[in-house]
């Protein structure tokens, strides 16, 4: 695994795409269990308000990547050589192909009622002979959370996909990581919508351009205030330099 380098004190792997898929892959085959974050900026920020979070992302997870652009700009500006985005959404993506392929089996947790249905079946057009072994929504109690695990565990997934949001999916994996038998954990936030069709994802020239932030702002002006985390993360990081 590559070392780590520390965004306001996050440590995030700057690895590529392709490094990431083939480590991933390789630890599963070798049982090992990886609990993997993909970090943006805000998920930086929610780490210097929220003490247990910032421990979870800096000692549980063992691979936390470059997701978004403002976290590939505060590498680069603080000196370090990070090769590129490795987004939620498209390592995700990128193991769904790796299932087809090799028949690594997935489990989709998470997202409104038929969510996580409808992105099994964008998956199964997408990627023909994906293994999606099961679907549980987001919806649950306490209560219900042992009978997900086991329906999880029994499925014989490898590949866990909890799209509960963040901070919450970091959390509960990390709540009951032991409990699951699945090899890879992984946080992807609202990836099902997007799969399903349900959200739209920004054009790639936004995505290359890096303000696939303003494609989401416009379609969703309620996250304004969510926003405001970016120019914040920004000054952090230019005064952290400067030190």
């Amino acid at each position: 695994m590559i070392e780590p380098i520390k965004i306001l004190g996050v440590p995030v792997h700057p690895m590529t795409m392709r490094q990431a898929v083939d480590g991933l892959e390789q630890r599963m085959l070798a049982g090992e269990q990886t609990f993997v974050v993909t970090a943006n900026a805000e998920i930086i920020m929610m780490c210097q308000e929220d003490a247990e979070y910032n421990r979870i992302i800096g000692q549980e997870a063992e691979l936390v990547l470059p997701d978004g652009a403002g976290a590939v700009w505060a590498g680069r500006h603080l000196g370090y050589n990070v090769p590129e985005r490795v987004a939620g959404f498209d390592l995700y993506n990128k193991l769904l192909a790796l299932s087809a392929k090799k028949g690594y089996r997935a489990y989709f947790f998470g997202g409104s009622p038929g969510i996580a249905e409808a992105a099994k079946a964008k998956s199964e057009e997408l990627y023909p002979g994906v293994q999606i072994v099961g679907c549980h929504n987001g919806y649950f109690t306490d209560a219900d959370v042992p009978a997900i695990i086991d329906a999880i565990n029994k499925s014989g997934a490898e590949m866990l996909f909890v799209a509960l949001g963040a901070p919450k999916q970091e959390k509960w994996i990390l709540e009951h990581r032991n409990e699951l038998k699945p090899r890879i954990l992984m946080g992807i936030g609202g990836s099902f919508d997007v799969l399903a069709g349900k959200m739209e994802r920004a054009p790639k020239w936004m995505q290359d351009a890096s303000l696939e932030w303003a494609f989401r702002l416009y379609k969703q002006p309620s996250r304004f205030m969510r926003m405001m985390a970016l120019p914040k993360f920004a000054l952090k990081v230019i005064f952290s330099s400067s030190k």
